[in-house]
């Protein structure tokens, strides 16, 4: 299958928010509005969603996943036994523990980059960094893919407490709308005060002549680019649709179970989203880089913190009847170290460690992969980055062998075939 793709345009994200903060293009919504209840079943019967839940910093996955009592690596945790005999993980992930058989863990990740930067972006776009080529990340690619499949106000890749990762060679249309204070109203989204209709609507007259004279000039993708975001924008400023970001329509009880901090607001937003049909959506928790002091951050902060939001999110969606068509992934750009330093901390470590996915029709209750007794090693099944993406692409519908053509004429598969990657089929059966 091949995709002629536009060129990247040659603005940002933030140039086109600001823009529409100074033009204020409040006119009624273009597009359709529907109960998002009835949208809901709609999109339980078409539309497939990721949630990915990334670990900025790299999580000590030895620490919560692939625990290893009794060796020297082991570290100061217990293991617990869980909803699935012979599956048992840390201490700190009790409700985890209760849904473990709607998930699965892949033990044997072995993805060589250990660099933030490095691990990051190969984490998101299946790829090592390179000059000659921007790869997308996932979330653009199933924006891409999956976005036009439901038709909606909200942007299809929206990205929590996270920049994430860019959309490459596909363009601004599939970049990230990034949220920085999930549980806030959403920046640069309403007019200033002072503006009124007939003002506004001048503004887009304007604008809009000035960029059908660029666009017919054919100077480039940009311009057309630049049209496309500012309708979405415009659509958005009105919409009802808007509700999802808006956590005051949901009971004290809810936002409790998935934690009263910046990531389960996080987490339960995404959860709204996804019903109202967005595509890929992304919540991010930092503080993972655990050089030193590692099981007091673990233990106070970082795997409570998980623990509610991801119990929470993983039993919304089952009881909501989302969770057949949504991917749920927990990961971060790598583990760390099974020995322990000096500071009472693990480093950095790419060779063995740990991811978890769910939904999506991914074999619950499942365990993938092994690491020695140390948890140095991986000894059987490895699986690196484009395994990984081979998996979300297979799960969502989406062609392994996916080609496209990009601006600069050259060649990109969704997956890397000189990887020699291939889906975990394990998770199929």
């Amino acid at each position: 299958m091949r995709n002629e793709l536009p060129k990247p345009a040659g603005m940002t994200r933030r140039h086109f928010l600001a823009h529409l903060a100074t033009t204020s293009l409040a006119i009624p919504a273009l597009g359709w509005l529907e109960n998002m209840r009835a949208h809901a079943d709609q999109i339980r019967k078409q539309g497939k969603s990721v949630i990915l839940l990334w670990m900025s910093g790299g999580p000590a996955t030895i620490d919560m996943w692939d625990m290893k009592p009794g060796a020297e690596t082991g570290g100061e945790f217990k293991p617990i036994s869980t909803s699935v005999p012979d599956i048992h993980i840390s201490e700190h992930l009790p409700e985890t523990a209760k849904i473990m058989h709607h998930l699965a863990i892949i033990r044997s990740m072995s993805t060589v980059e250990a660099d933030h930067s490095r691990g990051t972006y190969k984490m998101h776009t299946g790829y090592r960094p390179s000059n000659s080529m921007q790869h997308p990340s996932f979330g653009a690619l199933v924006a891409h893919q999956l976005g036009p499949k439901v038709d909606i106000d909200l942007p299809h890749f929206i990205a929590i407490n996270t920049p994430s990762v860019g959309p490459g060679f596909l363009g601004m249309a599939y970049a990230p709308f990034v949220v920085n204070n999930p549980g806030s109203p959403i920046a640069n989204i309403k007019p200033p005060a002072g503006i009124d209709s007939l003002r506004q609507r001048n503004r887009l007259g304007y604008l809009s002549f000035i960029e059908r004279d660029f666009i017919r000039q054919k100077r480039g993708r940009a311009a057309q680019d630049h049209m496309d975001v500012y309708k979405k924008a415009v659509r958005l400023m009105t919409s009802d649709q808007l509700k999802a970001f808006d956590l005051s329509q949901e009971d004290e009880r809810t936002k409790e179970r998935y934690g009263d901090n910046s990531f389960g607001r996080g987490c339960l937003i995404a959860r709204r989203l996804v019903e109202a049909g967005v595509a890929f959506v992304e919540v991010g928790l930092g503080g993972w880089d655990t050089h030193s002091n590692t099981f007091e951050a673990h233990r106070t902060r970082l795997q409570p913190t998980v623990d509610k939001a991801l119990s929470a999110l993983v039993t919304d969606l089952v009881s909501r009847g989302l969770y057949e068509k949504t991917l749920v992934v927990w990961m971060g750009e790598f583990g760390r170290t099974p020995r322990i330093n000096q500071n009472v901390g693990r480093d950095h470590y790419a060779r063995a460690w740990s991811v978890v996915v769910g939904g999506c029709g991914l074999a619950g209750g499942a365990v993938i992969g092994k690491t020695n007794a140390d948890g140095t090693e991986v000894v059987d099944r490895p699986v690196d980055t484009p395994d990984l993406i081979a998996t979300f692409c297979k799960a969502l519908g989406i062609p392994t062998d996916l080609k496209f053509i990009t601006p600069n004429g050259r060649p990109y598969w969704i997956v890397d075939r000189n990887a020699g990657a291939s889906p975990i089929e394990e998770l199929f059966s």
